[in-house]
């Protein structure tokens, strides 16, 4: 039998995956870079005021972009299935469905964020003093969410199939088209956080625009052809039911990131500014599990359209073990080194901002085990068919944190660190139920035909 390019069913499992994922981690530090580079330049070139308002759009961002993440994501489980049947007919109508209906929602959400900017930024109770720069900079980024939409529907395609190198590629020469562009603008043109922004959209649209080149040129079995272009009733339904969930799994982790955003603001700038620069490291030590947790998911969806589920099994016992290793050796070096990781983002003689910004990391920083868990169940409901359980565990983890942010935080003595500690308490209680369910779905060995998945 011939191995097709991409097959996640055949080989050693662990060697399979961690080939998978590598480029995937790696592509995903690289991401992080757009808004890094931002808060780098921004914070020691322009001042805390313009660092606070980057950081603040940050959170925005995010949580607009999760929903076009969360629709590509969900299409990218139903392709991996797919892929993994051996049905190629299938996947490329579903390629076609997959970009009618993500591409009506992207023009409505570019459409409703320009009308909705200035509601959204009093409800996060922006501060007088950084309102114009905020506003000045998402007008710039919401301009790129059609080339966010691009990118990551060809990256989750081309990931959904095996390969996870050609994002990478396209990704690096974007980030560093980022950084250059960041430096000129700002330093070079004095265009403020505006070029920061400006710089952003540019450089996403290289890498979104030479991705879908990619894609239609090299790789014919995923073109679309005239014979695929309908929107038969089946593919909408699987299309619309794995993107919507996984979508409302995305948009429900970064609302409740956004509405604790909302609760850091009313704390002041030194505390707006401390938390820009702490998510900026906390995201970038955390992000190669979730980038891991979303390479398992391809890894058992595949395996498991292609009925072998010993094979996921297998991939569950080693996936486990290799993001808590990998999450306890990252909080080791994030506990250590928070002072010096916030002198990165903020010059030396603003004291508070980093007081606070090592107390955060100190504190959330060291359960970066929790988060790791929380990706892998989160990618294995998905590719088993249950993606309602994904976004049950992100509430259930959302929902703790933002209750216990806003308890906390109003206790005179306990204030601020009562955010900071309301996070792993929120990731321990999801990876409880979500371990749970997991071991009761396990001894009942739910029949296949009647609940239409198989357990693992």
């Amino acid at each position: 039998m011939t191995t097709r390019t991409g097959d996640l069913t055949v080989g050693g499992i662990t060697s399979t995956l961690l080939r998978f994922t590598l480029p995937m981690m790696l592509g995903s530090l690289m991401q992080q870079c757009y808004n890094i580079a931002d808060t780098l330049i921004v914070g020691r070139c322009i001042g805390s005021d313009a660092l606070a308002a980057v950081g603040s759009a940050y959170s925005l961002m995010t949580f607009l972009i999760s929903v076009l993440l969360g629709l590509a994501m969900g299409s990218g489980t139903v392709f991996s299935l797919q892929f993994g049947a051996g049905d190629m007919s299938g996947l490329r109508r579903s390629i076609y469905v997959s970009l009618v209906l993500i591409g009506c929602v992207t023009a409505a959400l570019t459409v409703a964020s320009f009308v909705l900017i200035d509601p959204i930024l009093r409800l996060l109770q922006v501060p007088a003093e950084i309102y114009d720069m905020l506003r000045l900079y998402l007008l710039i980024i919401f301009g790129g969410i059609p080339f966010t939409f691009l990118y990551n529907f060809y990256a989750a395609l081309l990931r959904a199939v095996g390969d996870s190198v050609t994002p990478l590629w396209f990704l690096g020469v974007s980030v560093v088209l980022n950084i250059v562009l960041d430096l000129l603008f700002i330093l070079g043109f004095g265009m403020g956080v505006g070029g920061a922004a400006l710089a952003t959209v540019a450089a996403q649209g290289v890498s979104a625009l030479g991705l879908m080149v990619y894609v239609l040129c090299r790789r014919p079995e995923l073109r679309v052809r005239r014979e695929d272009m309908r929107l038969d009733g089946a593919s909408v339904r699987e299309i619309a039911s794995f993107s919507t969930l996984t979508c409302v799994q995305q948009s429900v982790m970064n609302f409740g990131i956004l509405m604790v955003q909302g609760l850091v603001n009313t704390f002041g700038t030194a505390v707006m500014a401390a938390f820009a620069a702490a998510v900026k490291i906390d995201s970038f030590a955390y992000m190669p599990v979730q980038e891991f947790g979303n390479a398992f998911s391809t890894f058992t969806a595949q395996n498991y359209g292609a009925g072998k589920s010993g094979r996921i099994r297998k991939g569950v016992r080693s996936a486990f073990l290799i993001s808590v290793l990998f999450s306890l050796a990252v909080s080791l070096l994030v506990f250590l080194l928070a002072r010096p990781l916030m002198l990165i983002f903020v010059r030396a003689e603003e004291v508070e901002i980093i007081r606070l910004g090592v107390q955060y990391l100190r504190v959330e920083g060291s359960f970066y085990f929790g988060i790791g868990i929380l990706f892998l169940l989160y990618g294995y409901y998905r590719a088993i068919r249950m993606p309602a359980m994904s976004v049950v565990l992100t509430i259930l983890s959302l929902g703790t944190r933002v209750a216990l942010a806003y308890i906390l935080a109003a206790i005179p003595s306990v204030g601020v660190i009562g955010i900071w500690w309301s996070i792993p308490i929120g990731w321990a209680l999801a990876d409880g139920v979500g371990i749970a369910y997991y071991f009761y779905l396990r001894r009942k060995n739910v029949n296949l035909q009647k609940h239409q998945h198989y357990l693992p």
